[in-house]
């Protein structure tokens, strides 16, 4: 009897039903197997190095802390213009301009070192323009700089601290104005010489060099090919940045960086300013009434033109010229000038 009531309990299964068991166990088994390379390759995947990739449409770069515009805007009356054109401002990705009288040498290293951890945490890329050469700006409203073996010592600890943070993605601009004003400073030998070493000086990993190529109406194209030509190997550097601390309009940018990097044989690329380019140039360089800020950088880019960023910081003053203060210095009435259209 007991044997009975197990047989009718327990049931032998039916044919063929402990091979499907087995086959969908199989299955299910290779399916984890397959899962468990797929998720390997993945992982082998994210963990291979990317190869450094350039500035394009897309790229952020970092909003300092301690601009300008965030001084100005901690320091004026909420509600007021002032205090809207300011933090507006404060807001928008910009270049930080190194200089050696704010940061000497010394010190420059630990700024850059700074300005690499705000943007690793911002997840943006570094943008710095280099501003501190020998004879700086032939004298005129933004005159200063370092002498030569100084100047070598400075763009080194520059680049020291960028190779230290070579994780991190920086777009140099060399040098705003320098071949430009070459043939006017007289010294185009000393400058070709200067931002060669510089350039050797401040490679990195993940660093983007752009040389000064003026503006759309300054030099012809041919002369200024000729001044970016007599640096040396122009396989160091990604290429030229145009229009820096210009008013001139993109379209016209775009059209002069094709045909520059044309008369340079091909190969070399762009970024163009349009931090203050908004309206239009009326052609003054200095402190223009009516002017706009332009395209946030980022917003344009093809096989010549990588993309535009804003160089120039909108705010600070061109020079002590048509009512403004010193070059550099913060000026209320511009920035509410440049934003009176988005505030």
């Amino acid at each position: 009897m007991s044997g009975t009531r197990a047989s009718s309990r327990f049931p032998s299964p039916p044919p063929g039903r402990g091979k499907k068991r087995t086959l969908a166990r199989t299955i299910i088994a290779g399916i984890a197997g397959v899962a468990a390379v797929v998720v390997a390759i993945v992982v082998i995947v994210a963990l291979i190095p990317r190869p450094p990739s350039p500035p394009g449409p897309g790229t952020t770069i970092v909003t300092s802390t301690d601009s300008k515009a965030l001084v100005a805007a901690g320091t004026s009356k909420a509600g007021t213009p002032a205090h809207a054109a300011a933090e507006y401002l404060g807001e928008q990705p910009t270049a930080v301009w190194l200089t050696p009288e704010a940061e000497p040498i010394g010190q420059v290293g630990d700024r850059v070192a700074e300005l690499a951890a705000e943007a690793r945490s911002q997840n943006a890329a570094l943008a710095l323009v280099i501003y501190g050469l020998p004879e700086r700006d032939c004298g005129q409203f933004s005159a200063g700089g370092l002498e030569s073996a100084d100047y070598e010592t400075w763009t080194a600890e520059i680049g020291g601290a960028l190779r230290e943070a070579s994780e991190v993605r920086s777009i140099l601009v060399l040098e705003p104005d320098s071949l430009a004003l070459a043939p006017e400073c007289g010294n185009i030998e000393d400058r070709a010489d200067q931002l060669s070493k510089a350039i050797d000086a401040l490679r990195a990993g993940d660093s983007w060099i752009y040389l000064d190529a003026g503006h759309s109406q300054w030099l012809p194209v041919t002369e200024m090919a000729s001044l970016i030509s007599q640096v040396g190997d122009l396989g160091r550097v990604r290429g030229f940045a145009t229009n820096v601390s210009n008013y001139n309009a993109t379209d016209e940018e775009v059209d002069y960086a094709h045909r520059l990097a044309d008369a340079l044989g091909g190969g070399l690329h762009a970024v163009i300013d349009t931090s203050r380019n908004g309206a239009g140039s009326n052609g003054e360089w200095c402190n223009p009434s009516g002017r706009l800020i332009g395209e946030p950088g980022g917003s344009i880019g093809d096989d010549v033109v990588d993309t535009n960023l804003w160089i120039k910081v909108p705010g600070e003053s061109d020079g002590s010229c048509n009512g403004g203060p010193a070059a550099g210095a913060w000026w209320s009435k511009a920035a509410i000038e440049l934003t009176r259209d988005v505030r």
